[in-house]
């Protein structure tokens, strides 16, 4: 009887430890599920503004040192002085403001080697103003893709984070240094200068208007301002390929020696600071070698095209400035005929009549289409044709000549020496235009 009594007790017993037992393991288990889903498990949360100072390493390289040096400027330190990407240190900055685990594996691991931390594959460390620094040490990637082991340096806890992140995080010289040719502030240029063999100008931005360009020099020279924008676009674009082998670098080097000169490219931005470009041909491609940094590096053809053109491409050759304006006036004389016309609201005028709509915004047309077919030095004599266009509120005034000249005209505007050969049929078109002007018809009165 006391034998069965014991069994029993120890049986309950047994009962009551196993439930203990599966009550503390499903608990544990829960408080693991809660840690490993968290959203909010923070490694590292830096603001992007206090950081000062990133050093990034990857365990088969040197530490690459950057300094901020302005409020969206950085430049590498060490191993040698470069300018840096922009770009890719935004990136590093934006993912350690913050940087969320997507599991935390362990509260305190030791064994490091087995996740890849001990050495670490790569490491970030981030300064911030106060001095303060963090460092942020990844791995390898996890057993199931997707992740890679994190930790943060004096913190034991062992992380999961996205492999995106280790990718951003595992940068070298090369992918940290600015392979701009020419790495300036572009969005605030003072002046960019290009001189060759046939192309000689200078130009400023127009400060009143974004994206608009001044030419400086040569003087008196009437330039397409979005022509010269599209230069402007391809410079800022033309990068330094830094994917090839030593060998590559050599035979663009050699290339470069031996091309023939295109262009020196200058430009100086907003700060004074400045960069040249000096660009070569060989065969059909081009190689530039920068002041900002060493060696050679093929640049776009297109590029190259835009700074192999002579001084004559880049002339305005309209003969008007007229394709966004509309004139207020017009003067016109082609030999005894005689036009004026002056705009008001939205009716044409010539001596206080009113002008048929239609017939005058048909010549407008073929005023405002005038275009030189080439630049000529001689043949402009005896002018048969003259004009006079007023526009932009009476600030811009046009007096421009139009002679015979065999069996084309040319044209001359009266604020510069350049001469226009003009196709006779656009002569022709404008002729019968004119004579197509007629007064408006007059109005029916209301019937009562």
């Amino acid at each position: 009887m006391k034998l069965g009594k014991l069994i029993a007790a120890a049986l309950v017993l047994a009962a009551l430890g196993a439930t203990l037992y599966w009550s503390n393991r499903h608990k544990a288990v829960q408080d693991a599920a809660a840690i490993a889903t968290d959203p909010m498990t923070e490694i590292v949360s830096l603001k992007q503004d206090d950081i000062s100072k990133l050093v990034v390493k990857k365990n088969d390289g040197d530490a690459i040192v950057l300094d901020r040096v302005g409020p969206d400027n950085w430049k590498i330190t060490s191993p040698k002085p470069l300018s840096a990407d922009h770009e890719t240190v935004s990136s590093i900055l934006y993912d350690l403001s913050p940087l969320k685990a997507d599991k935390v594996v362990d509260q305190k691991a030791t064994d490091l080697k087995a996740y890849g931390l001990d050495p670490p594959l790569s490491e970030v460390s981030a300064t911030t103003k106060d001095g303060k620094t963090s460092k942020l040490l990844i791995g390898d990637d996890t057993p199931t893709g997707g992740d890679a082991y994190a930790m943060l340096e004096g913190d034991p806890r062992l992380f999961e984070v996205g492999t995106a992140y280790k990718t951003n995080f595992n940068k070298s010289l090369m992918d940290l240094r600015d392979k701009r040719m020419l790495p300036l502030d572009f969005d605030k240029l003072s002046k960019v200068e290009v001189t060759g063999p046939k192309l000689n100008i200078d130009f400023v931005p127009d400060g009143a208007t974004n994206g608009k360009w001044i030419l400086q020099s040569p003087k008196g020279m009437r330039v397409d301002s979005s022509d010269l924008a599209e230069v402007v676009d391809k410079i800022r674009l033309a990068t330094m390929d830094l994917s090839g082998s030593d060998a590559d670098a050599k035979k663009s080097a050699a290339l470069f020696s031996s091309g023939s000169p295109v262009a020196t490219v200058k430009v100086t931005d907003a700060s004074g600071a400045s960069g040249t470009m000096q660009i070569r041909k060989s065969s059909d491609a081009y190689y530039a070698k920068s002041s900002a940094m060493d060696g050679v590096s093929k640049v776009s053809n297109d590029l190259g095209a835009d700074v192999s053109k002579s001084n004559d491409d880049f002339r305005e050759k309209w003969l008007f400035n007229l394709r966004d304006d509309s004139p207020e006036k017009v003067g016109f004389h082609d030999g005894p005929k005689s036009y004026s016309f002056t705009r008001s609201g939205e009716d044409w005028l010539s001596e206080g009549k009113k002008m048929d709509a239609v017939s005058v915004e048909n010549f407008l047309g073929t005023i405002r289409t005038l275009t030189a077919s080439k630049f000529v030095t001689t043949g402009f004599s005896n002018p048969s044709i003259s004009m006079t266009v007023t526009s932009q509120n009476g600030k811009q005034i046009e007096n421009v000549q139009i002679a015979k000249a065999g069996d084309n005209y040319i044209g001359k505007r009266e604020d510069g020496p350049l001469l226009y050969q003009l196709d006779a049929k656009s002569i022709d078109d404008m002729e019968k235009a004119a004579d197509g002007l007629k007064p408006a018809a007059p109005t029916t009165p209301p019937t009562k």
